[in-house]
């Protein structure tokens, strides 16, 4: 009996060690958001855009279908209703993952927006029939949340008939509008009503997003906007008084002419930015609607721009007390968001077919495809954008650069590998951000600042090149000189006629003499131009290329070693694969790991937990031949034993490390 109450006692300490504690309902208190606690919260969030509600754009479909139902019908046209409806269920099911609330958590993130379409909960019939799908897929996010103390919140980005006359909401021009139909309005309102009698008491529940980007010619004064916003209040209070309400302006969420005076003591007004500056003067008149109302503001959706406007954008929000999700978290060859879903080359075969015609693919070929597509949504098939995050995060208020690559010399610094930073801290571009229907990344390939990037034929670089340069325009990059002595330093261009030029420093010396760009025949074909006899010294430095006069393409410098300092023995390259134990070990939280490769090619350094679990990825990236090192912040992970696992060429390794907090 003693053994068994012990046993409880011991689970029941578990459980409560492992219980979220919740910090009660978000709700307003004048012009700010806060919790249970009364604690000040700003939001930091990501809309899951494309999971729910699809877009042309993100599933690159635009050129022959951007809203959900043309892109369904083009699909069930080929494969049928029972492989599409199948279809369906596998990219829902592998969109969004557990694994992808728990990267947002990783990375800083402390709310989602979940665009729901209304035809998961519910058949626009009368009388309509309720469905589960809606419901089963925010219980199993919101669980997802809950163990993340992460804020869910609730969006109708595409109510019955469509809010929009744009494909965002779904809108099919030959059906009636949520606005030219009182049926599709009292459709919504049901819906809301159910997802309020649901969840009234979930306190991991943000907020309800009423309806996303209304955008309709609403007069007078957007009055038919407030009498259904005013409408949805009353009928989710009848059964729920915790949640905040998110109200949107008309006009893709910009304009709130009608909207006041406030008519609840729970809300908030959200407006959405986009391919504007980021002055203070951008978001006065929204500042002047918080004064005037005592309501506070939430930036509800923005993105689609480069790094730099993200930290700009987010600084401004700072600044001025506003949260902020942002848009969307993935979708195929991405740039902007933190994933981006490979375009595999059967699906590309579709997308082809579908946009210039020609013999259709057979049902079981494009059923294949589709299925196949599906599968490498999952985040563990996703690359990463680094950059993405290290803008949103770091870079706030911050002007230092870290490197984004292990540059080592000798070896090759491929152009599109220089360090992270704000603009002018790591790089220099005339274009660098979208303040007007301008393009940031003229390639948009590789990564998201305002460099122009494109894919490259040039076999030892690493398929990338900067390009479209201007004069004036400039890279930097940490390289780690691994051996002091004499090198000949040689920079890949192309262009198609002369003019251009190029200047090397290191640690703010020029290097050489200025470097004439020659025509070289073409963008893609590759020369040399050399600064012969340059002596370097080993260890961690900071190269910077100047551009300037003409167009011309950039894709890698390489430093080839004529003559060691044989002074230093430390400076001789390796001669074979080696993984050193870390130190210290133990270690809380950061310990040091160090490698050498005598030979160029892919590295991955993984972390591992005792059951085999990924837990971090440290390296994995081309490397040249050298001595690498690197730190492990384990601040994340909970003490226990770890591994560390080397793939380099055909050499692994694996070593222990032990975490003691």
């Amino acid at each position: 009996m003693i053994q068994k109450l012990v046993h409880l006692f011991i689970v029941s300490v578990l459980l409560l060690q492992t219980q979220i504690t919740p910090q009660g309902f978000l709700h307003r208190d004048n012009k700010k958001i806060i919790d249970g606690n009364g604690n000040e919260v700003l939001l930091k969030g990501m809309g899951l855009g494309n999971w729910l509600v699809q877009e042309g754009y993100m599933m690159q479909t635009s050129a022959f279908a951007n809203a959900q139902w043309q892109i369904r019908s083009k699909i069930s046209a080929l494969i049928g209703a029972t492989n599409t409806e199948t279809f369906y269920q596998t990219f829902r099911e592998n969109y969004i993952k557990k694994a992808d609330i728990d990267s947002l958590k990783k990375w800083g993130f402390n709310s989602v927006r979940l665009p729901m379409h209304y035809n998961l909960f519910a058949t626009n019939t009368n009388p309509p029939t309720f469905l589960n799908t809606g419901f089963d897929i925010i219980d199993s996010l919101l669980s997802w949340c809950e163990q993340n103390e992460i804020y869910l919140i609730l969006d109708m980005h595409a109510a019955p008939g469509g809010q929009s006359d744009e494909p965002i909401s779904d809108y099919n021009p030959a059906n009636p509008s949520l606005w030219e139909s009182g049926s599709n309005k009292d459709l919504l309102v049901m819906i809301w009503r159910k997802i309020a009698e649901r969840y009234k008491d979930k306190t991991w529940i943000g907020g309800y997003d009423l309806i996303n980007e209304p955008k309709w010619d609403l007069q007078p004064n957007n009055q038919p906007l407030r009498d259904l916003y005013i409408r949805l209040t009353d009928t989710i209070r009848a059964v729920d008084n915790n949640h905040i309400l998110f109200i949107e302006g008309n006009w893709f969420a910009t304009d709130f002419n009608g909207l006041t005076p406030a008519w609840d003591e729970n809300m908030s007004y959200s407006f959405h930015k986009y391919w504007n500056g980021n002055s203070q003067s951008s978001i006065q008149y929204l500042i002047d609607l918080r004064n005037s109302t005592n309501i506070p503001l939430w930036l509800g959706e923005t993105g689609e721009n480069s790094n730099q406007w993200f930290v700009e954008c987010i600084e401004l929000m700072k600044t001025n007390n506003i949260g902020w999700a942002w848009w969307p978290h993935k979708k195929i060859s991405s740039i902007s968001g933190p994933l981006s879903i490979q375009l595999l080359p059967a699906y590309q075969s579709l997308l082809n077919y579908w946009t210039n015609g020609g013999t259709p693919p057979s049902s079981n070929t494009a059923f294949a495809t589709l299925m196949a597509q599906a599968n490498v949504m999952k985040i563990e098939q996703c690359k990463y954008n680094k950059d993405v995050i290290d803008a949103m995060f770091r870079q706030v208020n911050n002007t230092e650069v870290i490197p984004f690559a292990n540059n080592q010399i000798p070896g090759i610094v491929q152009a599109v590998n220089y360090d992270m930073g704000k603009y002018l801290s790591a790089y220099s571009d005339v274009d660098y951000q979208n303040t007007g229907g301008g393009v940031y990344n003229s390639g948009y390939s590789y990564r998201n600042d305002g460099v122009d990037i494109q894919a490259c034929n040039d076999p030892f670089s690493n398929g990338y090149n900067v390009g479209w340069t201007k004069t004036g325009e400039w890279l930097k990059y940490t390289v780690n000189i691994t051996s002091s002595g004499t090198y000949n330093v040689l920079v890949n261009v192309s262009a198609p006629t002369t003019g251009g030029k190029i200047i090397l420093s290191l640690n703010g010396s020029t290097i050489g003499s200025i470097l004439d760009v020659p025509a070289t025949g073409g963008w893609q074909n590759w020369q040399y131009i050399t600064i012969p006899n340059v002596w370097l010294p080993q260890g961690t430095s900071s190269l910077q290329v100047r551009l300037f006069f003409g167009e011309f393409n950039f894709s890698y410098v390489k430093f080839d070693l004529i003559t060691v300092d044989l002074e230093n023995e430390n400076n001789k390259l390796p001669t074979e694969f080696s993984l050193k134990q870390n130190y210290p070990n133990p270690f809380n939280p950061i310990t040091h790991i160090s490698w050498q490769a005598p030979i160029s090619g892919w590295q991955t350094l993984k972390i591992y937990d005792v059951l085999g679990n990924e837990v971090a990825t440290l390296v994995d990236e081309y490397g040249n031949a050298g001595n690498y090192e690197i730190d492990f912040n384990a601040s994340n992970l909970p003490s226990g034993i770890y591994f560390y696992k080397l793939n380099t060429g055909n050499y692994t390794d694996t070593k222990k490390l032990i975490l003691l907090k």
